[in-house]
């Protein structure tokens, strides 16, 4: 397939590398300025059922957090990390080529496209039609006015376009095999623009909620549904960051943030 190259990004201190899933992987990711990566991209790829073992499409992957978070749990399966940023497509780039990363290296590859984009230009940017047979997207949460930044990187990796879960679940549904699956993390706001867009072409919807504690109100929901199927919307147990003492994660949050455990429980 036809792909954008992503340079290595030089090893300057404006960058952290982190370790992930008890360091079973590593990623390299910009100290300040984009996107850095944390709980959301490990709850987005816990949404994979464990069992998973075919070729899966990070939208929208920044550095790769959840895309080699699918391979870190995941041990047949492969991943494409589609990002938009050049800048950003470098880091993941440098991510695969770190050496602690070698055992997944060949499992993954870096591919700098637009997800948005429709028809044959998708294609010939490397995202050709039943390619995959599951995609994740972390999409940017806010609104122009909501929390904008002065920062380009950031505000790129942050800041919600006009009909912006229109055109990457579209795509999504182009590049998926039938009945191959997706999930989505979104803000509880955004969930009726999202299933608007889910809305004809996947089904079998299922929705759960991400709460601070178990009195507080959800921050997070997460949406997985199947491409084609036609089963109607299920709400699931909501998943707890904390405890009612909140003292330190919920067990079963600290499982999912590390790779021992899945977010539907499959």
């Amino acid at each position: 397939m036809s792909a954008s190259p992503a340079a290595l990004v030089p090893d300057t201190p404006a960058h952290t590398v982190d370790a992930f899933h008890r360091g079973r992987f590593w990623l390299v990711q910009p100290r300040a300025g984009g996107h850095r990566a944390g709980m959301d991209a490990m709850m987005l790829a816990a949404a994979v059922p464990s069992a998973f073992a075919g070729r899966l499409a990070d939208f929208g992957a920044g550095a790769g957090a959840a895309g080699l978070a699918v391979l870190s749990r995941c041990a047949s399966a492969r991943a494409v990390l589609v990002e938009r940023s050049e800048e950003m497509a470098g880091y993941a780039a440098t991510t695969l080529a770190h050496p602690g990363n070698a055992h997944l290296g060949d499992r993954a590859s870096v591919l700098a496209a637009d997800v948005t984009l429709s028809g044959k230009a998708r294609g010939d940017a490397g995202l050709a039609d039943n390619s995959f047979d599951f995609v994740i997207m972390n999409p940017p949460f806010n609104a122009a006015e909501d929390r904008a930044t002065p920062d380009p990187l950031r505000k790129q990796a942050h800041v919600m376009e006009d009909g912006l879960f229109e055109g990457w679940i579209r795509s999504a549904a182009a590049v998926v095999r039938p009945r191959g699956g997706l999930a989505v993390i979104a803000r509880p706001e955004q969930l009726g623009a999202l299933l608007d867009a889910v809305e004809g072409r996947f089904g079998d919807a299922e929705m759960l909620s991400v709460h601070p504690r178990p009195e507080a109100a959800a921050i997070r929901i997460v949406v997985r549904a199947a491409l084609g199927a036609r089963g109607k919307l299920s709400i699931r147990p909501p998943l707890m960051l904390h405890g009612e003492s909140g003292n330190g994660p919920a067990e079963r949050t600290e499982m999912i943030n590390n790779g021992l455990a899945s977010l539907f429980g499959d």
